[in-house]
């Protein structure tokens, strides 16, 4: 035989049986040799995915000092060490720099023991015919020709054209987003254009059989299947930098070009006003250097976002990577799967209607508890001529609220149950007698039992379920609510197609039931039974859905409080995902992918903000989807269960994936795990994200503030000629950041958020991290922080002569500055001395110990000779405080005339631009 086979894009569902068993040059009855078996592996190789390249320990480590702070901390350590010869700070700095690289290394590792305890490992195995006997082996062993044999509750191992069905449906919700199982057949789809979803006469890999069982010959396997496509995709994907680590990158460049220009101005003062030895300028350049960068930046940030991360967890999201949980916070647009993330992803009967009646049916999913009630408030009366073929017309049975068994007849089975007939004890009363299985090339199920009429004969009776069409087609007459028998012909057929047509346009599922009764006495159960299905006595239609979760529908509505666009992404058709939509308060049209794939760029980036569903999607469409969306400056979330979502959870700048339905391949393309499916869950964890950003701000406002304080210390000093230009040595710098900065930063940064932050539009993810207006006042205020403490310096310097001393009141009146300056920066409108400041514990209890460590600083012997310092008498201590307190009068009085003058252009101005930080 020929170990030619044809490529993936063949349009094997367009050929028929016997032309897809030559093409691939195999015998049905006995399928591949052994020889044949091992020519084609050596051709094709296994069937698994090609895996991508694991990152090293050693790699992911060196991938921390990507990051353009390491980088500097890293640099100014080598400074340290080979230039000035400071062993201290310069293993201080290695050490600071390997604490920011193991927090963020351990988060990971976090996150991924946690997806790792979420993914479930199976090896499928496959029944295949090979040299004319059925055997099992490991479905990695496939090669495409094999011939393999499927049943109820098994995985499909590779793609393959079904040769044989029987009843056979495959729920392949994974690969399409179909929420129902699909029926499957052997006889070939007409058109090469058909879509993934409708190719009725193939089955996919990673997809599962829910019914019936059946043959397929393999048509392609490991990478060539359409699972394999995807994970080709995912591999061709470059991951992308958050929000905010551009963000902090722009920062970080902005700290050192200013870092630079004034290090280059002070060396410029130094030699050419006041003719200074390079070698003295050089070492105080160093000096400064340390001052300048904010080496507490990298360890505040990854502190916090890591506290995000465990908030997050608690609430049921599992975030991957760090600087992810920023990202939530200024998310504009999430692009939702339905099934199970908007829905339940249990099928529910909520509408039932019998000749002259209609009836709604509450309570949801698999639960039995609800209620039948008349929409016109009679009593419903006894419905159970109506109920009984749900219940014995079906193979599911549900448990404690669990499903065995096909969705849709579990919906009915449940709507049986609530009407008040026990579907187990019902079965074993009037037992089976013979059964027609459902078949998708007629569309219906039959069972046949043993009963008595309403006149008390023993008749065997059909009860039928299936295609309202298909019933109506076979139907003589209809049995109406009032018990009487009336032709189907005619007005009832016109009432029926309407009630049919009614629900489908409200996005239902319609399932129609019928009966006839055929003599006891003369019923051959082994006959050929479908012929038998004629003259049936019409019962009812159920509308059914997978009804909406209740906190969906709050969740999307204050998403849209909060200038977020939700989009439902499904697999569905667009009739039924629209209904469903509009329900759960989506706003926009509802097209298909076949539409939106139609579009050009330019009308899809016209036209996307008016869409709010998109039906029948490809992976392609939803990547696009993805990259549009992008280009309109939109920050996206994407989730998904499937392996059709992979590639655009990747692409998304938040990939979401659900942890209890997700697929391995989904997990490992998303960022964030959902632990309960649930899409409330992705609104709170954006208002965690934004809360978390909003104290994230107020860190940024004041480490910019304390910075320029820094930046103008020397900078002043080697303008007058204060100590050389040398205000403070490097260890006193770095004690000042890891104490004082970094303590009131934390304060800052896990204090309360902002009242309202989800009634604001989210920020646009090209704004400045820092405009003119906010960088002018920030450098005033370091600018005050920078005077308070050369003026000290300078007045201790001239009238005792004494340096050490000097440089120590002068690190202690900073130091004061630093700390009254965080507590300014608490609220830029509320006083200090108003209950805002109180409402902030955590604030309060970092400022304790950081007045703490000020004290140490100066008073305690080791440090003195740690960081060249002195002890202080109670009068310099005063002097000190009351000199660096000066930054709270002043912030003070500015808030005092804001408050007074009404609101301020700080919102538009500062505040928003400070968000962007």
């Amino acid at each position: 035989m020929s170990t030619e086979s044809p490529a993936r894009d063949t349009a094997w569902y367009t050929l028929s049986v016997a032309d897809a068993l030559a093409a691939q040059g195999v015998d049905e009855a006995t399928g591949l040799s052994t020889a044949e078996v091992e020519k084609r592996r050596a051709q094709y190789g296994p069937n698994r995915f090609a895996e991508a390249k694991k990152e090293s320990g050693w790699s992911k480590f060196v991938r921390q000092y990507r990051d353009p702070m390491q980088i500097v901390l890293l640099a100014a350590a080598l400074i340290s060490l080979i230039v000035i010869r400071d062993r201290g700070t310069a293993l201080l700095l290695l050490g600071l720099t390997l604490l920011n690289a193991v927090m963020s290394l351990n988060q990971e590792g976090k996150a991924e023991a946690s997806v790792a305890a979420l993914q479930k490992m199976m090896i499928v195995q496959s029944r295949v015919r090979r040299n004319g006997v059925l055997e099992q082996i490991p479905a990695e062993q496939l090669v495409p020709g094999d011939i393999v044999a499927v049943e109820a509750g098994d995985r499909i191992p590779a793609d393959g054209r079904i040769i044989k069905a029987a009843t056979l449906e495959v729920d392949e919700s994974a690969l399409t987003g179909e929420s129902a199982p699909v029926p499957k057949e052997v006889n070939p789809v007409s058109s090469p254009e058909t879509p993934l979803g409708d190719r009725v006469d193939m089955v996919y890999m990673n997809t599962s059989a829910t019914r019936g069982s059946g043959e397929l010959v393999v048509t392609g396997t490991g990478m060539e299947t359409e699972v394999g496509h995807i994970s080709g995709m995912l591999q061709t994907t470059e991951d992308e930098k958050t929000p905010l680590t551009k963000q902090l990158d722009a920062l970080t460049n902005q700290i050192i070009l200013i870092a630079g220009l004034a290090l280059v101005a002070s060396i410029a003062l130094g030699r050419f006003i006041y003719d200074q030895p390079f070698d003295v300028l050089f070492i105080s350049a160093v000096a400064f250097a340390v001052a300048a960068v904010p080496t507490g930046l990298p360890a505040v940030v990854t502190t916090l976002l890591s506290i995000g991360t465990k908030t997050l967890a608690s609430a049921g999201a599992i975030v991957k990577r760090l600087r992810s949980v920023e990202t939530l916070g200024s998310t504009s647009a999430i692009n939702s799967d339905k099934t199970g993330t908007l829905t339940l992803n249990q099928m529910t009967a909520v509408e039932l209607t019998i000749p002259g009646r209609r009836f709604t049916i509450n309570g949801e999913g698999y639960s039995t508890t609800g209620q039948i009630t008349t929409v016109d408030g009679t009593p419903p009366g006894d419905l159970s001529a109506y109920l009984l073929p749900m219940a014995l017309c079906a193979d599911a049975e549900v448990r404690d609220g669990a499903l065995v068994g096909d969705p849709t007849e579990g919906a009915l089975v449940v709507l049986a149950a609530k009407g008040g007939i026990d579907p187990q004890q019902t079965r074993e009363a009037i037992p089976r007698v013979a059964v027609l299985p459902f078949d998708a090339a007629y569309k219906f199920m039959a069972t046949f039992h043993r009963v008595k009429d309403e006149s008390g004969r023993d008749v065997i009776r059909a009860f039928v379920k299936g295609a309202p069409d298909q019933l109506l087609a076979r139907a003589q007459d209809a049995l109406a609510a009032d018990g009487r028998l009336v032709p189907a012909a005619g007005e009832m057929t016109e009432r029926f197609n309407a009630e049919n047509e009614r629900l489908a346009k409200n996005g239902l599922r319609v399932m129609c039931v019928a009966r006839r009764d055929f003599d006891a006495a003369s019923f051959d159960p082994n006959a050929d039974l479908l012929p038998l299905v004629t003259n049936l006595t019409l019962l009812g239609l159920a509308g059914i859905v997978d009804p909406p979760r209740p906190e969906a529908r709050t969740a999307i509505a204050e998403a849209h409080d909060a200038g977020i666009q939700v989009r439902m992404i499904t697999g569905d058709h667009a009739v039924t995902a629209g209904a469903i939509a509009k329900d759960l308060g989506i706003r926009g049209e509802a097209i298909t992918g076949a539409e939106w794939g139609g579009y050009s760029d330019e009308e899809a980036l016209r036209r996307i903000d008016d869409i709010g569903v998109i039906a029948r999607v490809t992976p392609e469409h939803k990547v696009r989807l993805v990259d549009i969306l992008k280009r309109k400056g939109n920050i996206v979330a994407m989730t998904g269960d499937g392996v059709n979502d992979a590639p655009a959870l990747k692409k998304a700048d938040i990939g979401v994936a659900m942890g209890i339905t997700g697929t391995e391949v989904s997990k490992e393309a998303a960022v964030m795990i959902l632990t309960d499916d649930n899409f409330a869950t992705i609104v709170k964890a954006v208002e965690k994200g934004r809360a978390l950003y909003d104290n994230l701000v107020k860190y940024i406002r004041y480490q910019m503030g304390v910075l320029f304080g820094m930046i103008w210390t020397f900078l002043g000093s080697g303008l007058f000629n204060v100590l050389a230009g040398v205000p403070f040595v490097p260890q006193q710098t770095l004690y000042v950041n890891f104490t004082t900065q970094v303590l009131q930063s934390i304060g800052l940064g896990l204090g309360e958020p902002t009242e309202g932050l989800m009634e604001r539009p989210p920020r646009r993810s090209d704004e400045q991290v820092m405009p003119l207006p906010l960088g002018i006042r920030l450098a005033i205020y370091g600018a005050i922080q920078a005077a308070s403490a050369l003026i000290v310096i300078q007045w201790i310097s001239i009238n005792t002569g004494d340096d050490d001393l000097a440089r120590t009141m002068g690190l202690v009146t900073f130091s004061f500055a630093n700390l009254f300056y965080g507590l300014a920066c608490n609220d830029l409108k509320a006083s200090v001395f108003s209950h805002a400041l109180l409402a902030n514990a955590k604030l309060l209890q970092m400022s304790l110990i950081s007045l703490g460590f000020i004290i140490l600083g100066a008073q305690l012997d080791l440090l003195n000779r740690l960081l060249k310092t002195v002890p202080l008498n109670i009068d310099q201590w005063v002097l000190c405080a009351l000199a660096g307190s000066v930054i709270l009068w002043v912030m003070e009085v500015v808030k005092l005339f804001s408050r007074r003058s009404g609101p301020e252009p700080e919102p538009a101005a500062v505040v928003v631009a400070a968000a962007e930080m």
